[in-house]
């Protein structure tokens, strides 16, 4: 039975959705789960990396995302270091303006943790030496900021937080990986949809984009997302609405046609199952 990590036992008592825990070296650590997600950076040395019944070796320049409830562990360790970048996603407050419609966000931080059993970790992201650099460089910033605290902390804690994000999404995007790139076929539907949900969204054409048949589409989309595509476009959908609730003053049925419903009862419905409130509430307790 893994152990579980909790965040309170991690963060910071104010409740920062962002913390850094350095290994350097990493000690043998049994199986765990968490209630939070880390970037892991490995800075030198080796080991593996075991899911359940599997392992990867691990080498300085592998960087790869845990989710919260995949219980994994590091074993047969040889000097290995690394750094975890710890996040509270549904904390984390940031204006990730146009991140959410590259591919190579979606492919590094949704679909490759879903994917390594299938890809045998091939897919992780490895950065060279002069990268790695780069990388360290924003971390040392963010821990400092973190570790100070001084006025402002959030907003630069944040901002590094999203080069970070921002550069690692680039050099993913570079791999020449015959598994990334598969990623990244499956990436670009996601972002059809972030690109497309106002419009009419045809199954088959997100099949085509993957290079898969539309029954195996909709296995792979449910398994990368926990989701099947339209639960995901209404997701956007509603998250694209509330935006629109905050910011202007156009009336509920309006905004309800311009995010893609066509039957406001249903967008209000949908809304509220996913918000936990009415659009007309949200818009109340949410407007400045």
């Amino acid at each position: 039975m893994p152990q579980t990590l909790h965040a309170k036992d991690w963060f910071h008592k104010d409740g920062f959705p962002l913390a850094v825990e350095r290994r350097e070296p990493q000690t043998p650590f049994d199986l765990h789960v968490h209630d939070f997600s880390e970037l892991v950076v490995v800075t030198g040395g080796r080991g593996m990396h075991k899911i359940e019944d599997e392992a990867w070796p691990l080498s300085a320049g592998d960087v790869f995302v845990v989710k919260g409830d995949e219980a994994h562990e590091y074993c047969e360790l040889d000097d290995l270091n690394l750094i975890n970048v710890l996040y509270l996603p549904d904390r984390l407050y940031w204006d990730s303006g146009d991140l959410l419609l590259l591919p190579v966000y979606h492919a590094l931080f949704t679909l490759e943790p879903q994917w390594r059993r299938r890809h045998n970790f091939n897919s992780r992201l490895h950065l060279p030496p002069a990268e790695i650099g780069h990388v360290l460089g924003l971390i040392d910033q963010l821990d400092a900021e973190l570790k100070a605290r001084a006025p402002g902390f959030g907003f630069m804690a944040t901002a590094l937080y999203m080069q970070l994000v921002g550069l690692l999404s680039r050099a993913y995007g570079r791999s020449r990986n015959p598994d990334t790139q598969a990623l990244l076929r499956m990436a670009r539907t996601i972002t059809h949809l972030e690109t497309h949900y106002a419009d009419g969204v045809e199954l088959d054409d997100l099949a085509d984009m993957a290079h898969m048949s539309r029954r195996t589409f909709l296995r792979t989309f449910q398994a990368a997302t926990g989701q099947s595509p339209i639960a995901y476009l209404i997701q956007i959908r509603v998250r694209r609405a509330a935006d629109l609730l905050r910011t202007t003053g156009d009336a509920i049925t309006d905004i309800a046609f311009a995010v893609g419903f066509q039957d406001s009862n249903y967008f209000a419905r949908q809304f509220r199952q996913l918000m936990g409130t009415t659009p007309r509430d949200y818009r109340t307790a949410n407007r400045p």
